[in-house]
């Protein structure tokens, strides 16, 4: 191990021993490049000058030797052993074993050989099996390093190697596993932006942020007395600029990435433990929701492959039940995830024959059409022949037999929902509610498979699959069900009398795991320490099938790895309708176990905020916000009422540490669940009915909250607004993908819904101007900018006809193009781009895709914002509803391309104000440069002002021009039509303008 064989070390050993050897410890120590020596055993230095000195420091040491027990003089073996030694644990440590083992036999040679009868007795002590003699007599842990010098047992812990077969010393009962207790490890982790880049990031945010109040201030100072008008529309347009700016780069203060550890989590919930012997998992049940509402615009074979991606996630299955929402009460939906589930248990795992699983599928409306009429005409049979026996053997005359053309079902009964020719009672909106449970609850125990079972080896494999239900809930007219989140508050009810697990996971028809493990993944998160204050997971939306260049800004990567990662520093990112994972108890509308309140103009005072979970009294404090009374009115079902508690319990973190607070026991989930009986499924069509709803919470304090188009940005803002947290989950491999639409008509209608239900929130108690005091200010800035960014559209068209505005007129905004105008420019864009780059390094986000989320920025706020904010402000002023169509996700009609949907061209109402945009500065380009041009005195600069303003607007549009020309030139002649109207009317406007002032010049 080291030099303890050198004559220095033994003259050192020697003097100690001849001065009545004294008590002595290990000593390790190296010498620094300074020539200081350093002790490893926290003594004082040594000084190990000379014989001792070397180039390789950490070989530079000295070994003492212990007083071991054949190494003592005339004591007592138990009155003057060292209790303590440092030991240095390497690939030197079992040769420093051996060599002690030598140096102990030298002195035990040395005159003491008579002494074996005390040396025996001595011993002797380790051949007793009480194990409590080894331990230190204050803190009761077993003392190691006395047992080890007692025992000359091998140096084992720490680096060097160990043998699973060694055991310490005979008869001790003692091994490896006794030295090495595992630390308590968390799941998930933050991961801090680099200071290289998020300190020039805020530094840049902050000199743009001097720099535009004094451009502001400076174009304030300095009119354009010959266009008052266009300057004073220039500087109102500039200063919301810079208001909205704001609203948007405060919430990037503090942007943080995280990551988990599945590893622990096995380990944790899924390994052998006291609480747990048999190693089940203890990992609480997930409840995942599918929502759809229209077969025709939303496949069910698209349905079905959502469904099946569910089946097989990496999740124990005994802990995972999967809910399909069918709004509509198709009998498609319903007999699609039948033949779903009927895949999922012949051939999981197997894609040999899912070609004809998708015969299957697209082959099933036909054959309901061929069914039902087939049943029908067996039924009019029977009421006819029914007629003719009443009527005494003479059938009546045509039409007095009526029968109505029912949906039958492959059993042979009508079909309870929405039938093919519509009738009361049997279309949408006016149908009755519908459960069925399609897979029963799974076994406890793993179902192994057997070898060669149709025609796959399953040997080892748990061919086990969750728990499935199809769900529609009652319709009936008279009643407002609240659209999709009305829908999925009915899900949040059955599943709670059914799984009742107490994490919810929702997804969009179209969006399937992509990653197996997702589950797990946001699991780590819920169940770490402190995770009992998340009220839910959200995870980024990723889309497949966009076009290579992303036209559109579909992939939509600033706000999901840029917003969303910067929001996740706060109080946590924005729910956005799929892809998220909740506590069922933070839907229910109840506080978290602990909040804090943010006091004082910008929330720089923190404390903690009353009215706990622990208050056990029903009557918790009045509070100034609504948001903060807990909710009351849950429905009429004890079923219910009775699971609110359970899921609140089983959705606890692990109490393994003393930190962990508001925990539960390990093993407290391992009992399986009952199976389902008739009573319970009755109960969850009772809580599905359209009567249910009456007089209760929901909608309001519990479940998806209603009034809004945009329900899920309402739901999560309730949330954060009771002091919850969330957080965003980015995991390595994408957690699900789903389709975006590529079409520039249905994109520009998905933004619109959007910002329509953005203006609902501005004009509604949802407002964060009205937020309690559990919201961050940041978040509160975040959500105020969700409501706000529609009304950027008034400003942004008005922006965008300056250049056109100030071609026609020959002035420009400002006097003229002096050098501190153009400093202004400079340094304003420079520090712009520095702050996009920068971003660009901590979000992710390409270059090219920042460049298309700029261009459609523009084109969305030019159309379907401005059509939003006139939408909201109807609704507002005038009550108007406002109503919206499902985005198609079927394909083109070119099945060999999938872009085709890309150069459809479809006309809407929203192409008006880009198309009028484009052709006024096209027409403005031509004019202005025509007059420069043949002027007596040609004004270049405000030329030169005007155009490069009019080819930044025209370069923004750029993506749109390109989908108004299709595929191969394909444009619809109301194109044409609407660009020479506008053409015409600009130009005769021009001309009269313009004739007008030369009069009144001659004059």
């Amino acid at each position: 191990m080291g030099t303890s064989t050198k004559p220095k070390a033994r003259n050192l050993s020697s003097q100690a021993s001849a001065a009545g050897r004294p008590q002595q410890a290990v000593k390790f120590a190296r010498r620094t490049s300074s020539g200081r020596i350093v002790s490893f055993s926290h003594d004082e230095d040594l000084d190990l000058s000379g014989d001792f000195s070397g180039q390789n420091d950490y070989i530079n040491y000295t070994v003492v030797m212990p007083p071991t027990p054949d190494n003592q003089p005339a004591w007592p073996s138990s009155e003057n052993k060292s209790d303590e030694h440092t030991i240095r644990f390497g690939s030197e440590a079992q040769n420093a074993s051996r060599q002690a083992g030598e140096q102990e036999d030298n002195y035990g040679s040395r005159g003491r050989s008579n002494d074996k009868a005390k040396m025996e007795r001595r011993m002797s002590i380790m051949k007793s099996n009480n194990r409590s003699i080894l331990s230190r007599s204050q803190t009761g842990d077993f003392d190691h390093n006395r047992w080890l010098f007692e025992t000359r047992g091998t140096y084992g812990v720490g680096n060097a190697y160990w043998s699973d077969q060694d055991k310490y010393g005979q008869n001790t009962e003692l091994s490896m596993s006794d030295f090495l207790d595992k630390p308590w490890k968390p799941l998930s982790r933050k991961i801090r932006v680099p200071a290289a880049i998020l300190s020039p990031y805020r530094i840049l945010v902050v000199i743009r942020l001097v720099l535009l109040c004094f451009f502001l201030g400076w174009r304030i100072q300095n009119p354009n007395r010959d266009a008052m008008w266009l300057w004073g529309l220039s500087i109102v347009c500039e200063i919301w600029f810079a208001f909205s700016w704001l609203l948007d780069i405060f919430p990037k203060y503090n942007p943080i990435n995280r990551s988990t550890d599945l590893a622990a989590l096995r380990d944790k919930f899924e390994q052998p433990s006291p609480a747990n012997p048999h190693g089940r998992s203890d990992l609480p049940g997930v409840d995942v929701f599918v929502s759809t509402a229209d077969p025709d615009k939303e496949p069910p074979l698209v349905t079905a492959n959502t469904v099946l991606s569910i089946l097989a996630a990496d999740y124990p299955v005994e802990k995972l039940s999967c809910y399909i929402s069918d709004d509509g009460g198709a009998i498609l939906t319903f007999e699609a995830m039948a033949e779903a589930v009927k895949f999922a248990e012949d051939r999981r795992w197997m894609k040999r024959e899912y070609d004809e699983f998708k015969v299957r599928i697209n082959g099933l409306p036909e054959a309901i059409r061929r069914r039902s009429k087939s049943f029908n005409s067996m039924e009019l049979k029977k009421a006819k022949s029914l007629a003719r026996e009443k009527n005494g053997g003479v059938l009546p005359s045509e039409g007095a037999v009526d029968v109505p053309k029912a949906t039958w079902m492959a059993d042979g009964t009508q079909w309870p929902g929405t039938w093919l020719d519509q009738t009361t009672d049997h279309k949408k909106g006016d149908h009755a509610g519908i459960l069925q449970v399609m897979t029963k609850v799974p076994e406890n125990e793993k179902v192994m498979g057997q070898p060669d079972e149709k025609k796959l080896d399953f040997t080892g494999v748990d061919i086990r699959i969750p728990m499935f239900a199809y769900v529609s809930r009652e319709k009936r007219p008279g009643f407002d069900h609240n659209k999709k989140a009305g829908a999925m508050n009915a899900l949040v009810r059955a599943s709670a009398v059914l799984s009742n697990g107490p994490f919810i996971l929702n997804l969009d028809c179209d969006h399937y795991f992509y990653n197996c493990q997702a589950i797990r993944e946001g699991m780590c998160f819920m169940m770490d320490r402190g995770g009992d204050r998340i009220c839910y997971i959200q995870f980024p939306q990723r889309f497949e099938g966009i076009d290579p260049s992303d036209r559109y800004a579909n992939h939509n990567t600033v706000f999901f790895d840029g917003s969303m990662r910067a929001l996740d520093g706060l109080q946590g990112p924005v729910y956005v309708g799929t892809g998220c994972m909740f506590r069922r108890y933070a839907l229910y509308g109840f506080l978290p176990p602990r909040a804090n309140e943010y006091l004082g103009m910008f929330g720089s005072t923190k404390r903690r905020a009353p009215g706990h979970l622990e208050d056990e009294s029903e009557a918790q404090p009045l509070t100034s916000h609504p948001d903060l009374n807990l909710p009351k009115k849950f429905g009429n079902s004890a079923t219910f009422n009775e699971s609110i508690a359970v899921a609140e319990f089983q959705g606890r973190p692990l109490a393994d540490h003393k930190s962990v607070k508001n925990g539960r026991p390990p093993g407290a989930l391992l009992l399986p669940r009952p199976p389902l009986d008739a009573p319970t499924v009755a109960e969850a069509i009772a809580v599905i009915s359209c009567w249910y709803e009456d007089k209760s919470d929901w909608g309001d304090k519990i479940g998806w909250i209603y009034g809004s188009v945009t329900e899920d940005v309402v739901t999560g803002y309730r949330m954060h607004n009771r002091g919850w947290r969330s957080v965003y989950c980015v995991t390595k491999r994408d957690a699900f993908r789903g389709t975006a639409p590529i079409n520039l008509t249905d994109r520009l209608h998905q933004v619109l819904r959007w910002a329509t239900g953005s203006v609902e929130i501005f004009f509604s108690k949802n407002n964060a101007l009205f937020g309690s005091r559990r919201l961050k200010f940041l978040q509160r800035i975040a959500y105020l900018n969700v409501g706000i960014y529609p009304f950027t559209s008034f400003f942004l068209v008005t922006y965008c006809f300056l250049p056109a505005l100030s071609l026609f007129t020959g002035t420009f905004i400002v006097q003229s193009l002096d050098i501190s105008f153009l400093l202004y420019l400079l340094t304003i864009t420079v520090t712009l781009t520095l702050i996009s780059l920068l971003e660009i390094r901590w979000s992710g986000v390409g270059l090219e895709e920042w460049w298309r989320n700029e261009q459609f920025w523009a084109i969305g706020g030019t159309s379907a914002h401005l059509v939003a904010v006139i939408q909201g402000l109807l609704k507002v002023v005038a009550g108007v509803e406002i109503s919206f169509t499902l985005t198609s996700k079927s394909a083109g009609e070119d099945e060999d391309d999938i872009y085709a949907d890309l150069y459809i061209v479809k006309w809407t109402g929203l192409f008006l104000m880009p198309l009028t945009i484009i052709v006024v500065n096209l027409v403005a380009i031509v004019i202005g440069c025509s007059r420069t041009l043949y002027s007596e005195i040609p004004e270049w600069g405000k030329l030169m002002g005007g155009l490069f303003f009019s080819f930044w607007v025209l370069s923004h549009m750029y993506p749109f021009v390109k989908g108004l020309l299709g595929r191969r030139g394909r444009v619809p002649t109301i194109v044409y039509v609407w660009s020479g109207l506008v053409s015409i009317t600009v130009s005769l406007l021009w001309i009269s303008i313009t004739s007008e002032n030369r009069g009144k010049l001659e004059v």
